[in-house]
């Protein structure tokens, strides 16, 4: 009976080097397929999305017309595809998205930040534990329940507190106003992208070193100051990484603002001044959920490819700014998450 051969210490070290070194390229190909992932998505889409492209050139991303009626004509375009219809001017669901997505990311990042530092350093221990376990179940709860909550309890006390006759009058033959609007869909928005920002923030303000606020608080900075000037600047990447974290959030509801932001392609305009916050309209993201049903239509179904093309494309160039941002900060002595 031949015995076993056992491994002798020189060549472990081999084997161990083996091993790695497998463990490496699994993972490298787990992470180039991710990327690959991605890539091929945006690849597809584009393929896809192409024909609605094509057809309008530039004017796609501009004005003019009637939206809804132009998604409408080519829903009921013929079933020769030498006469599909293509024509979209798409600016009035591309401007709802800006303003809905950025008045949120903007209020959901100061309020997140200044919760942050309240947590971390002024809250007492009881607070915080009490605060933590609200803001991650606020995190996960599902965004059907905030436009149940948006639809039932926001949108009727927008309709009845800050719009009165004289306003419905003004707009009566362009928009109905009844409460479904941008301040609605900012709000929820805003209170829907709030927890992720503040559990990131948080947590990273608790791995900056305590002698950093203490060195600062014994050259006599108060403690405010020492969170805003030390902390806070240490922090940087993860905040950045936060805001993107938002914005890819915001860009991709759909539920939600479908519920709560009106469903009409309308695109409010900033001069009507504080009407402009109450007026109707209608993102990207929804628009794709309300066209669902007539995806099985060629040049509709494309059309809504485009939507969601330059959805993932804006979430793709808002992440790599993102990125270049925080190794911006990197350079700079700062730990980029």
């Amino acid at each position: 009976m031949e015995s076993a051969t056992i491994p002798t210490p020189v060549d472990q070290p081999a084997e161990e080097d083996r091993t790695n070194r497998r463990v490496e390229l699994l993972l490298g190909a787990l992470a180039s397929s991710v990327l690959l992932f991605i890539v091929g998505m945006l690849v597809f889409t584009l393929i896809k999305a192409w024909p609605s492209f094509a057809a309008n050139g530039l004017a796609w991303f501009g004005a003019g017309g009637n939206v809804d009626q132009q998604l409408a004509a080519i829903f009921n375009s013929p079933a020769d595809a030498a006469n599909y219809v293509y024509t979209l001017r798409a600016w009035p669901l591309i401007w709802a998205t800006i303003v809905v997505t950025g008045l949120a990311v903007i209020i959901a990042s100061f309020i997140g930040i200044f919760s942050s530092v309240f947590i971390v350093e002024f809250a007492p221990g009881r607070l915080q534990a009490l605060i933590e376990p609200v803001v991650k179940f606020l995190a996960a709860v599902p965004s059907v329940v905030y436009g149940l909550i948006g639809i039932l309890v926001v949108v009727p006390f927008i309709n009845d507190t800050f719009i009165d006759e004289s306003m419905r009058e003004s707009v009566r033959y362009v928009v109905q106003l009844n409460g479904s609007s941008v301040l609605a869909a900012v709000l929820i928005l805003t209170v829907m992208i709030l927890p992720i920002m503040i559990a990131i923030i948080v947590d990273s303000l608790r791995e900056v070193p305590v002698s950093w606020r203490e060195g600062a608080i014994a050259l006599g900075v108060n403690r405010w100051r020492a969170m805003i000037t030390v902390s806070l600047r240490a922090i940087r990447p993860a905040v950045i990484a936060a805001t993107v974290l938002a914005v890819a959030r915001a860009l991709g509801e759909a539920v939600m603002l479908a519920m709560v932001a009106g469903s009409i392609g309308f695109a409010p305009n900033p001069f009507d001044g504080l009407m402009f916050f109450v007026e109707p309209t209608r993102p990207l993201a929804p628009t794709i959920l309300d066209g669902e049903e007539g995806l099985s239509v060629v040049p509709f179904g494309e059309t809504m490819y485009a939507f969601g093309f330059v959805l993932l494309f804006s979430t793709a160039l808002f992440s790599f700014a993102g990125w270049v941002a925080r190794a911006s900060l990197g350079r700079y002595g700062v730990n980029a998450r």
